[in-house]
């Protein structure tokens, strides 16, 4: 007779309940009493289905433990003990899949000198690090790289532009006109155009938050937090603090634009950790509707890199307010955290990635000269280009590049059970410390595994007492900035 054994899943608890989140499906599913003695009767052990029932029997009912072997075969939670361990197939994107979102970097200079900003080498040379790429994109290659975003969408009905820099505002005169030209050009193909930008606010003028405000632009406000945070690393060049000039700017945006949300983004560093402190400030102080983190993207040794007990701080704070957000969820009320938001979604939509993001695929970076690479980190980076915006994707460097970078490659994340929602995490993360984008990001896995357990347990909470609040991520999602 067939022999069965557990499969590949992650158990947690929620609300005083058991579910399994399955490797590689990525699906959730409530257990009862007797699922979960069958896959406590199964640890370390291969079993037939009457052996379980002759073991199981008398303790939770021969009925129900046939019911629950039939169940978690179905959902592949226990198998026949002779099947290898499921993994995921190397199935490449079909041809032509379609571009959903174009970062447009519209300058690669900046008024700021941020002592951690990224780049592809290890050394930051302000001004320099860009070799021969033109400091500002030109009209004409932004309505040539328009055209390409139009032409690459292929079906979609909406397509995403999205503005960056360096400072994206120094290029404001080409923001306009593209902005104008895209909009425009979309309506001739019966396509609607999304806009949104990133900025780090100093160059707020009211007729350019007017601006974005009449043409309903989503804008993303890179600020590391209070004055103390902020002036730490996000400087100008002669050394000034920036808190202060951009202060009153954001809070005329904010009295302005509220056609659409606006978020910031922080840089998390060594000497900036205190991430509850951080989010209170940004959220209940200066009035932002959401706020995401993320650790400086950094080689080891740096004095900004974060490690060790770094990584624990802020695994604790980030936990913290996942649990203010899952409250607030059960509550029906808004909380601003968006890291645990965009983990929720994912897990509520079941997406188990073979790429940790849309890099080189449904997302693409434009480098001021026009230069198409992977995304926005590599927008300037010869040795990350796909194409160009005036004669198209490179189509083998495309599919050798995902050929390469499918999870399937990487056999560090073979055994793990959160890689439906990491895949061997950011390609620029990986290339900054390991240098190569096949890496996987080894330094962050036992924190990955940890936070989406977290996430998970969160998941379980709200989906078992206020589960219409999940409905929310069943809707088409606008592409955040």
């Amino acid at each position: 007779m067939t022999t069965l054994v557990k499969r590949e899943f992650h158990p947690f608890e929620a609300a005083g309940e058991h579910f399994l989140y399955m490797v590689p499906s990525a699906g959730v599913f409530h257990i009862d009493q007797a699922s979960r003695a069958v896959l406590d009767t199964l640890e370390g052990r291969e079993m037939t289905a009457a052996e379980l029932v002759s073991e199981l029997g008398t303790e939770v009912g021969a009925d129900a433990v046939v019911d629950a072997v039939a169940e978690l075969q179905e959902i592949r939670a226990i198998g026949p003990g002779r099947m290898p361990p499921e993994k995921p197939l190397p199935v490449l994107p079909p041809a032509g899949f379609p571009l959903t979102t174009m970062v447009l970097n519209v300058t690669n200079k900046c008024n700021l000198s941020c002592t951690y900003c990224y780049e592809y080498g290890e050394d930051k040379i302000v001004d320099t690090d860009y070799g021969s790429k033109p400091k500002f994109m030109s009209e004409e290659t932004a309505r040539e790289a328009v055209d390409f975003m139009l032409k690459e969408s292929g079906a979609n009905r909406v397509a995403h532009l999205t503005f960056f820099g360096g400072e994206t505002l120094l290029n404001f005169k080409v923001l306009k006109k593209t902005l104008a030209y895209a909009r425009t050009q979309g309506a001739l193909l019966g396509k609607e155009v999304e806009f949104s930008l990133t900025t780090n606010a100093t160059l707020l003028r009211p007729e350019i938050i007017e601006w974005l405000v009449d043409n309903e632009v989503g804008v993303t406000i890179s600020i590391d937090g209070p004055q103390e945070s902020q002036d730490k690393f996000r400087v100008f060049k002669n050394g000034m603090g920036s808190y202060e000039l951009i202060l009153p700017k954001i809070k005329e945006l904010l009295r302005r634009h509220t056609s659409r949300p606006i978020g910031a983004r922080v840089t998390l560093t060594r000497q900036n950790l205190d991430v509850k402190s951080i989010f209170r400030h940004l959220t209940e102080e200066m009035g932002f509707w959401e706020v995401g983190f993320a650790p400086v993207t950094t080689a080891d040794g740096r004095d900004y890199a974060i490690e060790g007990e770094g990584y624990d701080s802020m695994l604790a704070q980030f936990s913290e307010l996942a649990l203010e957000f899952q409250e607030a969820a059960i509550e029906n009320r808004h909380h601003g955290f968006s890291n645990i938001k965009d983990t929720l979604e994912e897990i509520h939509k079941g997406v188990s990635k073979a790429y940790p993001c849309g890099a080189g695929l449904g997302l693409m970076g434009v480098a001021t000269d026009g230069e198409v690479a992977l995304c926005h980190r590599f927008a300037g980076s010869e040795d990350h280009k796909i194409g160009t915006v005036r004669d198209g994707v490179d189509r083998k460097l495309q599919y050798g590049f995902l050929e390469k970078h499918h999870v399937v490659n990487k056999t560090d994340c073979h055994t793990c059970w959160a890689r439906p929602l990491c895949a061997g995490g950011c390609y620029h993360e990986a290339h900054t410390r390991y240098g190569t984008t096949t890496a996987p990001n080894l330094h962050y896995c036992d924190w990955i595994r940890a936070w989406t357990d977290t996430c998970l347990r969160v998941y379980g909470e709200i989906a078992s007492r206020n589960p219409r609040y999940l409905d929310r991520f069943d809707m088409e999602n606008r592409v955040p900035a």
